[in-house]
């Protein structure tokens, strides 16, 4: 790996060498493809807050271009099928104009990345964005609905079985991070200086809400009593978040 090509000091200096070097790879591959057309390129997700698990988790990866083209998107297919299938580097597609027109529907996932990224190529699009608070109350109660009724479904589809409760309860509280950091945020707890880790982002949902979090780390040990604490999390914090409309807060 180049030196200074990963930010020193960053979550993602501290990923697996074989990774880096994946990541590095990549760069330079689509810099020397795309050219002007590469706008930018950074990591977000667990992978910039530093809470990657190797053999676990992916490596979120945006990458911005200037003109999305058949050609374009062609000359860099081959690389970033080689990231996913190597080192887990899942892309994200997006260009640089429909960044701030799409800031009302994707108002958490430009949140996450706006608060939290590691730049890798070009200059950064979203560190000046401005989410308006409406559309981030909106896209959080959206998410909590949906983990609430996926979660019913999955207990139906496990027909009585701890492995597939457990499995449910492990996904759902690691997908309802984001919208619980963003509902705190709407009241003010752990803004954007905020830890948003998923441990921190539970502990302050659970106070915040009057729901004992505690079983959520016992989940392979009692997986009935950590989907009825996740149960209860989400029914809370769904009348929370939709109590805050008929308030007429952001």
């Amino acid at each position: 790996m180049k030196e200074g090509t990963i930010a020193q000091g960053s979550a993602v200096s501290r990923l697996p060498a074989q990774v880096q070097a994946r990541l590095v790879e990549l760069k330079e591959s689509l810099e020397r493809t795309l050219g002007d057309e590469l706008a930018c390129l950074l990591v977000y997700g667990s992978a910039a807050r530093g809470g990657y698990r190797e053999g676990q988790s992916d490596v979120d990866l945006m990458v911005v271009l200037n003109e999305a083209s058949r050609e374009g998107l062609d000359a860099i297919a081959n690389a970033l099928r080689i990231a996913r299938y190597a080192a887990r580097i899942e892309a994200m597609i997006l260009t640089v104009a429909e960044i701030p027109r799409a800031a009302d529907v994707f108002p958490l996932l430009y949140d996450d990345i706006r608060r939290c990224h590691v730049l890798l190529s070009g200059r950064d699009p979203f560190s000046a964005l401005v989410i308006d608070g409406k559309n981030r109350r909106l896209r959080v109660e959206q998410e909590l609905r949906e983990a609430q009724i996926r979660l019913r479904r999955a207990v139906v589809d496990g027909m009585g079985s701890d492995e597939a409760l457990r499995g449910a309860v492990v996904r759902k509280v690691k997908q309802i991070r984001g919208p619980l950091h963003a509902l705190l945020g709407l009241h003010g707890i752990n803004g954007d200086g905020g830890d948003d880790d998923l441990a921190t982002v539970l502990a302050g949902a659970g106070k915040h809400l009057g729901v004992d979090v505690a079983p959520l780390q016992r989940v392979h040990e009692a997986p009935g009593a950590a989907y009825e604490a996740l149960a209860a999390l989400l029914a809370r914090a769904v009348d929370d978040v939709d109590g805050l409309e008929h308030q007429g807060a952001p």
